[in-house]
């Protein structure tokens, strides 16, 4: 047992592989253990933390354990300094690696659960998945430079080329990027949705989509309009669907012959027809003004839906009462005429 092999006893070789055992099999059952009590806490606890956390520990597998088990074992024996140091670079990146596939199970995670509460609405999914992206690449780049730094490395001059790197990426992409951090900022502003109504400079319809790099709006007529990010977060935007009520003015006229009793009971049947409708809030109703051919009337109320259609069935409601109405009191409604009076002299 004394004999030694590579400055070591056979007894050193011993200890040290029967550490090595020992290790793999505490930290396994460290880890079924742990598995255990986090499953049973997730099953009384509410939150999705023990959720997240138990679904990261799956990644981490054997080659974790080998390597912790390897290093350990390696406190026992009297090896080469140089192969001490790269048994610690080599224990360092797999530290690493399952820490960052740890993290990323733990993104994945949260990304299902978001998805899952936004899932009828598509253009939220997109900007998740692209957040998700986002922080993985970020969570690589600061890990390979951890661990670069900790194994003597100077990442100063890398992190500079990557700067100068990410500037000449940043110009050459410059539209691209643009219009990534237009829909970023649609996300999280929200100025418009899926099936609002807007006006946008000299487009308007309903939006049918809002993609990474564009959106898509089905105009009235029946095209469809594909207007990028950019463009849209920089454009003057009317945002119809987000009208909690809508205030409606219109006029109508009757003619000069009619009666004074008939003028006063107008203002009457148009009250009447508003208070009819459920969705209604009458402001006002005046004889306003005497104008070329008729006396007109000015009538103020909200419809309390931002909905046009809506608005319109509830308009043309109002108007078939008004003609009924004028029809049983026998008022008549103006229309444009022109009387010409000619006065003759005897000579």
């Amino acid at each position: 047992m004394q004999i030694q092999i590579f400055n070591n006893t056979i007894s050193d070789w011993l200890t040290a592989i029967i550490i090595f055992f020992i290790a793999v099999a505490v930290l396994k059952l460290f880890k079924t253990i742990l598995m255990v009590k986090l499953k049973n806490l997730a099953k009384k606890s509410k939150t999705k933390v023990d959720d997240m956390v138990l679904d990261g520990l799956h990644v981490i597998q054997w080659p974790f354990y080998f390597f912790i088990a390897f290093y350990i074992a390696l406190q026992f024996i009297d090896i080469n300094p140089i192969i001490y140091q790269w048994s610690v670079y080599i224990l360092l990146i797999v530290i690493a690696y399952y820490v960052l596939k740890f993290c990323e199970k733990l993104i994945d995670y949260g990304i299902k659960i978001v998805i899952k509460k936004k899932q009828e609405k598509q253009e939220d999914v997109e900007i998740i998945k692209l957040l998700g992206t986002t922080a993985k690449v970020i969570l690589w780049a600061g890990i390979i430079i951890l661990v670069l730094a900790n194994i003597g490395y100077n990442v100063t001059s890398l992190v500079a080329g990557l700067g100068i790197g990410g500037i000449a990426v940043a110009l050459a992409l410059q539209n691209i990027l643009s219009d990534l951090f237009s829909s970023l900022a649609i996300y999280f502003d929200k100025p418009l949705k899926v099936g609002d109504f807007v006006v946008i400079g000299d487009y308007m319809g309903t939006v049918k989509k809002i993609g990474i790099k564009t959106t898509r709006i089905q105009a009235l007529q029946g095209e469809e309009i594909v207007i990028s990010n950019s463009e849209l977060t920089n454009a003057k935007l009317q945002n119809f669907g987000l009208m909690e009520k809508r205030r409606i003015v219109f006029q109508i006229g009757v003619t000069y012959n009619t009666a004074k009793e008939k003028l006063e009971k107008i203002p009457e049947i148009i009250k009447k027809a508003i208070n009819k409708q459920e969705q209604t809030e009458l402001n006002r109703v005046h004889f306003k003004s005497f104008g070329d051919f008729s006396l007109n009337y000015e009538i103020v109320y909200y419809v309390k839906t931002g909905d046009y259609n809506k608005y319109m069935d509830i308009q043309q409601e109002i108007n078939l009462y008004i003609v009924e109405e004028f029809e049983k009191a026998n008022i008549e409604f103006a229309f444009p005429t022109q009387t010409v009076h000619v006065e003759t002299h005897n000579s």
